[in-house]
């Protein structure tokens, strides 16, 4: 077995499934700004935690400074008495250290010696570690007076004339001291933090006006989509995304070439198909017979494909073209009219109701044929009524059309939807309109479903197509939909005007 083929086939593939899922579903927007969370929560957590260490330091080392200030004055001053014990010859010049616990002592001691303590001290000691050498100045915190923190300086020194090493200490509370420290470090932390806070909305509002030139694109881009404009504007990006935009337009120009030439052909074929189909009906029909009947079925049968697939041809194309809007109202009184005209002998009367304002985002010849097939099925199978209402909500148009006929059995709406299917063969027609129906809405994204009318009794087809605002009354305030009571035919056969309610 080859030992290559168990390798991953690129590095990025492993890069890619390296990387967490959640930072996979991310945004740029997210991206920028956690990486650069992250990086500033670092820095001024590292930078905050250096600072404090530095002001804590200078505050500690200020305050031992002043306190150690008084060793070479007491070392200076101190002698030996005949019992070879330490005595100052003058004391060092601090009131506190004659005031019993005043926060301020001093002592000197050494080892097989009494200790030698300032008056502050009273009746107490400062416990030091004479093993430890000293021989420059040591600081420490003293805990040794319970509910009196002490910072402790010490010195070992050796007077003149003695042998022993005397440690000379000095302490005072530090109480204050702490205070200071802690009122230093909520100031810096409180600085840091607003300083952070100030970095990361600096960051989101970086990563926001950065990026806007790529929201800008994706609306251009889903205005293209939705046929509001035909190309991504070049002279409104950055010198960054213009190649992206250049490239983009290119790809748009390239599909728009390449479904006209389809559509073309399609329509080049459909036409050169339909002259041949007419001189094969037109002979079968002189001729007669067995044959001629075969020939007449599969002649009509690859008309309907022929039909239905430039429909579709046609519809596709201009949905990838077309920036159009369409008023619903007016293209439904149009069709209306000519449905009214055709089936003037059956009285077949149309009626609409609904929103007057409905605006389709897309070609009128597109839902002229959509309403149109299903006005003429309701009127070719009802019973002379055809209700047809309009209705327009949350960017989508409904186009409802009902009939007084018999309807439909139960569990046969999706087989109407079925190329040259027709339930009533009595009827002349190629049994390809609801399938074009379904299909030019499809490629508009919409959707056509089948059920009973409650009303009329006969069958009820509802459109749903995208809508594009309003262009007169708004939604909801159209026209009243009017009494269902079939109108009266004339003995003449005559219809009566269609009713287009003021």
């Amino acid at each position: 077995m080859d030992q290559r083929s168990s390798r991953p086939s690129g590095g990025s593939a492993t890069a890619s499934r390296a990387r967490p899922a959640w930072w996979r579903r991310q945004s740029l927007s997210a991206r920028l700004l956690l990486l650069s969370l992250g990086w500033i929560t670092a820095l001024i957590g590292l930078g905050g935690l250096a600072l404090d260490r530095i002001v804590t330091g200078t505050l500690i080392r200020t305050f031992d400074e002043r306190v150690a200030a008084t060793l070479p004055v007491m070392i200076a001053a101190a002698e030996l008495d005949p019992y070879g014990d330490v005595r100052f010859n003058r004391e060092p010049v601090e009131p506190r250290f004659a005031e019993p616990y005043s926060g301020r002592y001093w002592q000197v001691s050494a080892k097989g010696r009494a200790d030698f303590r300032s008056r502050s001290l009273w009746d107490r000691m400062l416990v030091l570690d004479l093993d430890r050498s000293c021989p420059l100045t040591c600081t420490s915190r003293y805990e040794g007076f319970e509910g009196e923190p002490l910072r402790l300086v010490e010195r070992d020194a050796v007077l003149p004339g003695a042998t022993t090493v005397f440690r000379f200490a000095v302490a005072e509370r530090a109480d204050g001291l702490d205070r200071e420290v802690l009122r230093a470090r909520r100031t810096l932390w409180i600085a840091l933090g607003l300083l952070g806070l100030g970095l990361v909305l600096l960051a989101a509002l970086q990563a926001t006006i950065g990026l806007m030139p790529l929201k800008r694109l994706s609306a251009a881009i889903a205005g293209i989509r939705d046929g509001r404009q035909a190309r991504v504007p070049e002279t409104a990006v950055p010198p960054e995304v213009a190649p992206l935009v250049g490239e983009l337009n290119a790809l748009l120009e390239h599909s728009e070439r390449v479904a006209e030439e389809g559509r073309m052909h399609a329509g080049n074929l459909a036409h050169a198909l339909k002259t041949p189909i007419s001189v094969l009906l037109n002979e079968a029909e002189a001729a007669g017979g067995p044959l001629a009947e075969l020939v007449k079925r599969e002649a009509a049968a690859m008309r309907r494909h022929v039909d239905h697939h430039l429909a579709r041809a046609r519809a596709s194309a201009r949905r990838g073209q077309s920036a159009a809007r369409t008023p619903v109202w007016a293209a439904l009184e149009r069709v209306a009219r000519a449905i009214e005209r055709i089936y003037a002998g059956r009285g077949v009367v149309v009626d609409l109701a609904g929103d007057r304002g409905a605006v389709f985002r897309g070609e009128r010849e597109d839902l002229e044929e959509m309403v149109g097939n299903l006005i003429d099925n309701a009127a070719k199978y009802g019973g002379g009524r055809v209700f047809v209402t309009v209705a327009a909500a949350d960017g989508e148009v409904t186009v409802t059309v009902e009939d007084d006929g018999p309807g439909i059995p139960k569990g046969l709406e999706a087989r109407l939807f079925e190329r040259g299917l027709r339930l009533d063969t009595g009827e002349v027609g190629t049994g390809l309109g609801l399938a074009i129906v379904r299909d030019v809405a499809a490629i508009y994204g919409g959707e056509i479903r089948l059920a009973a009318s409650e009303d009329l009794g006969g069958l009820m087809a509802v459109l749903r197509l995208p809508g594009a605002g309003h262009g007169g009354t708004p939604a909801g305030r159209g026209e009243p939909r009017p009494s269902l009571t079939p109108p009266p035919i004339s003995a003449t056969g005559s219809a009566p005007p269609a009713a287009v309610l003021p």
